[in-house]
């Protein structure tokens, strides 16, 4: 009987292991975009009131003009691109950089280089 118990503790405690390690595993943005397509997004996770989007823009490829309902954080995390908006707002983004976006405001993204952003809305 004792056996029996270290075992099911044993495929407990394994299972246990498996699961986080399924879920904390390294990843990198590029795996979001497997395709070789101008403007991609692939949502990373739902978050409970918003999400954050990856986004890959090819070089000389645009995110089209468009609003948001919402406020929302666009963070550059490799490349260059510029952000444009409606009231004549122009903000070169290179790695680390970020813009707020207000709601409701046309706006678009030129991408220089091969570009990976997160869009937290």
């Amino acid at each position: 009987m004792k056996i029996l118990k270290y075992v099911i503790t044993a495929g407990i405690l394994l299972s246990s292991a498996l699961t986080f390690a399924q879920n904390h595993t390294k990843m990198n943005l590029k795996q979001l975009h497997p395709e070789d397509k101008g403007v991609q997004t692939n949502m990373m996770f739902p978050a409970k009131d918003g999400k954050v989007i990856s986004l890959q823009i090819l070089k000389g490829s645009q995110l089209k003009e468009h609003t948001t309902a919402v406020p929302a954080l666009l963070v550059c995390v490799k490349g260059k691109v510029v952000f444009e908006d409606e009231k004549g707002q122009v903000m070169p983004l290179k790695s680390g950089d970020y813009v707020k976006i207000e709601p409701n405001v046309k706006h678009w993204v030129d991408a220089k280089t091969d570009s990976n952003l997160l869009l937290i809305k």
